[in-house]
């Protein structure tokens, strides 16, 4: 590839290093210079640019980005289209991912001009998570270079989650509360829910070995497909009640203790073929923690050997860690102000040409709406992020008490507009609450229920809209999410960050209005909306 400054008039077939705008032309990075686009640069006194021309050998960005992604996508992975030098891989369905990690770093040391990033190895996703991208550097790269990257096959695949059937035996002590108890029960429920898993007994027993043995033993009677044991009292020895109950009834401790913080003092053991988890303390929290680690990959039937459990250590520190709540640090200071982030830079691609923002309802535009209740409600600032038809939204909000925040790649994802307004909020906000902006029917009662559901509780981190009991919008999320927000790429929102956090996630009952947004002109009709001339690009 030769890449330089060339004169306008030799350009043609090169592709623009940088977008350019004038006498009312706008060509962006990457588009392929033609003989109009020449002559018309000319005539306004362009007479240079910087290109890149490919050479014999060379393969464009686009081709070489879908190839090398439809290579890496192994089972349980799809790639959407390249776009700009990109393609991303998403999960099919609700699983473990698994990364070819020789693989992974094989291609990236392959040639500059390749990369592939991936979600960290064995981490827990759902059917439309992003889970890898692939990104070609210059405009193209050698075929020398994307072949060889074909070739090592693939690097990512989703193992789907497939131990159903668990089995819970817990041990007994006058110190330990049933309470306390119910509460492990639950969080594990909790735990198994995310994969489509369930306890189907629970065997409490005394804190003996004895009666460990008896309480597996009628585990053993169901066939399981995972036995979890917790002690009444911390496992500190591999001869200590539960892993000792464990041999006694014929099973086996395959590794006691791992490098992970909370969840060193777990063991892993087998009963009959069925894996055995002895859980840590820390697994009667709702935080993760290591047992974390170890109940996934069993419940996705992925083996566990004790050469992989000490591999964990590097990653394995997760107690300082923003996202994951900290119960032992005592009550959050609700003091900032909880700030509104209205979501309007879209390209209303449903809609089939109009933007539906524009559209109206008893002649007030749809965005006018939301914008209008969220100024009547607790919300302190009210930030808008705007990017298809930007002027004509910052129009049709004159004179609101608005922030306008402009997203310049809105093309490629909610995800961007996400990143954008986050970045846009004051360093004193506390909270943000994440508005669409076709969703025109909440008013500011509802906006002001979710607020409260999260001002009231030192617990909650993340507060949802919910229809019905089905989950909708808007979305409320603490500040100690919002470094976890600016990373979500994609056109995808953040409802993997609730299924990661349930037990920090209050849901906020506020009817129809959470759930009816108006993305196609059937639903603009049937909710009494109009297209009119303004809505056209």
């Amino acid at each position: 590839m030769i890449f330089g400054a060339r004169e306008t008039a030799a350009a043609e077939g090169c592709y623009l290093a940088h977008a350019i705008a004038c006498g009312g032309m706008h060509l962006q990075k990457g588009h392929r210079l033609t003989r109009s686009d020449l002559a018309a640069l000319s005539a306004e006194g362009v007479m240079s640019l910087v290109v890149a021309e490919l050479e014999s050998g060379d393969v464009h960005e686009e081709e070489a980005a879908r190839r090398i992604g439809r290579a890496a996508a192994g089972a349980g992975v799809r790639t959407d289209p390249a776009f700009t030098g990109r393609v991303n891989l998403f999960a099919t369905g609700d699983g473990l991912l698994v990364v070819d990690v020789l693989r992974v770093n094989c291609l990236n040391r392959l040639h500059p001009a390749l990369t592939i990033a991936t979600r960290a190895n064995h981490s827990p996703v759902e059917a439309g998570r992003m889970v890898a991208t692939v990104k070609i550097i210059p405009f193209a790269a050698p075929e020398s270079a994307i072949s060889a990257a074909e070739a090592l096959g693939a690097m990512v695949h989703v193992a789907p989650y497939q131990r159903q059937n668990v089995v819970l035996v817990a041990t007994q002590l006058p110190t330990l509360k049933a309470s306390t108890m119910d509460k492990t029960r639950r969080i594990l429920d909790d735990r198994l829910k995310r994969a489509g898993a369930r306890v189907i007994e629970e065997f409490r027993v005394p804190h003996n070995e004895q009666a460990v043995e008896g309480g597996l033993y009628q585990a053993m009677a169901l066939s399981p497909d995972l036995v979890v044991l917790f002690g009444a009292s911390a496992t500190v020895d591999i001869g200590d009640v539960a892993p000792a109950g464990l041999c006694r009834a014929g099973g086996r401790v395959q590794h006691f203790g791992m490098p992970v913080d909370p969840g060193n003092l777990l063991f892993l053991g087998a009963l009959q073929g069925t894996p055995v988890i002895g859980a840590p303390g820390c697994a009667r929290s709702p935080v993760e923690n290591g047992f974390d680690f170890i109940l996934n990959r069993i419940i996705a039937n992925i083996e566990v050997n004790p050469e992989e459990i000490m591999d964990l250590g590097v990653g394995g520190l997760l107690m300082e860690i923003v996202s994951r709540p900290q119960p032992r640090s005592g009550p959050v200071a609700r003091g900032g102000p909880v700030a509104a982030v209205v979501l309007a830079a879209g390209k209303s691609t449903r809609m089939g040409g109009p933007n539906k923002l524009l559209a109206t309802i008893d002649g007030v535009p749809l965005v006018r709406h939301v914008v209008t209740s969220l100024a009547a409600s607790k919300t302190g600032e009210i930030i808008v992020v705007t990017g298809d038809r930007a002027a004509a939204v910052e129009e049709a909000l004159a004179g609101m008490p608005v922030r306008f925040a402009f997203n310049p790649d809105f093309a490629e994802g909610l995800s961007t507009s996400l990143r954008v307004g986050i970045a846009a909020l004051a360093d004193d906000v506390d909270a943000a609450l994440i508005a669409l902006g076709d969703m025109p029917f909440i008013d500011a009662a509802a906006f002001d229920r979710v607020i409260d559901a999260y001002v009231s509780s030192s617990d909650t981190f993340a507060v949802v809209a919910t229809a019905n009991g089905k989950r909708g919008n808007p979305v409320l999320w603490s500040r100690r999410f919002f470094d976890d927000l600016k990373k979500i790429r994609g056109d995808t929102g953040a409802r993997h960050l609730i299924g990661a956090n349930e037990a920090f996630v209050a849901e906020v009952e506020i009817g129809e209005a959470a759930s009816l947004d108006l993305d196609t002109p059937e639903a603009l009709r049937a909710a009494g909306g109009r297209i009119g001339p303004d809505t056209e690009r």
